[in-house]
């Protein structure tokens, strides 16, 4: 199968040394894609989680190879830390290998747009204490994290293509919907006083592109439950691309297969457009 070629490719919320991550999914994007710039927007190794339980299977280990292995290859890598690999954040500044840190960047599309690129927790409205609150939200999304494994194993098994449970859980819970409607809000107002077209970020793993007065809102979602990147055609277009259902269609195509008729869409999908 032919790569897939992109001017800019942006991932984030990997979760490298989690049960969560979908390592599988990930090198199976990046060994299928090439760009000139790959941006890795935070929370790709996850510091916090290893601090609490030590975990490193060795496909985690083939990922950080292939980023160095692209890197090295004439590919511009900038890792930008998120608040789950924050201590690198004290690397900005420097390199590793040909992998650059930094803190957030500016980047610019082939067709003349300029967007702030960072992980996004600096708009995280939550980050004002620890309450119980959070807490409870916490451990809500580590159990939805493991309904979603177990939901996902049976679908394997039965042949049915992976789904992401958290979609339902987020687009059917109003206060989940009002969280990430005031996320956006808080990232494009910080680029609108830049002067800039748009933020591109992510941290809260869920993938969008929206506009909000003229100013753009896009999210790279994540490879823990989506499996999604943005990603930069060589015109400037951007889009959301979701690895899970592209690959599929690949498959097939490679096959010669033919394309399956356009499902309609998931109630619970009709609510979260509805309220966007």
């Amino acid at each position: 199968m032919d790569r897939l070629r992109f001017r800019s490719i942006f991932i984030s919320d990997v979760h490298l040394g989690t049960r969560d991550c979908r390592a599988d999914f990930l090198l199976d994007f990046l060994r299928a894609t090439r760009c000139e710039r790959l941006y890795l927007v935070g929370d790709i190794i996850d510091i916090e989680a290893m601090e609490r339980s030590p975990y490193w299977p060795a496909r985690h280990g083939e990922v950080l190879a292939e980023f160095l292995h692209i890197a090295a290859n004439g590919t511009a890598v900038i890792y930008l830390p998120g608040n789950h690999d924050a201590p690198l954040r004290g690397l900005a500044g420097q390199r590793v290998g040909q992998i650059e840190v930094a803190l957030d960047a500016i980047h610019t599309t082939a067709d003349g747009r300029r967007f702030r690129v960072s992980h996004g927790d600096e708009f995280d409205p939550e980050h004002q204490g620890k309450t119980w609150l959070t807490w409870f939200g916490d451990y809500a999304y580590r159990l939805i994290c493991w309904a979603n494994r177990s939901v996902n194993t049976l679908r394997r098994r039965l042949r049915l293509p992976y789904f992401a449970l958290s979609i339902l859980a987020k687009s059917r819970i109003g206060k989940a919907l009002a969280y990430i409607r005031r996320y956006e809000g808080l990232a494009t107002q910080r680029a609108r006083e830049l002067g800039l077209d748009g933020q591109i970020c992510g941290h809260i793993h869920f993938g969008a592109m929206r506009a909000h007065d003229g100013v753009l809102y896009l999210n790279d979602g994540d490879w823990v439950e989506h499996c999604t990147a943005l990603v930069e055609h060589a015109d400037g277009t951007l889009e959301l691309l979701h690895w899970s259902e592209r690959r599929a269609a690949l498959m097939r195509a490679a096959a010669g297969e033919r394309a399956p008729q356009p499902q309609p869409v998931p109630a619970w999908a009709q609510v979260l457009n509805a309220r966007a």
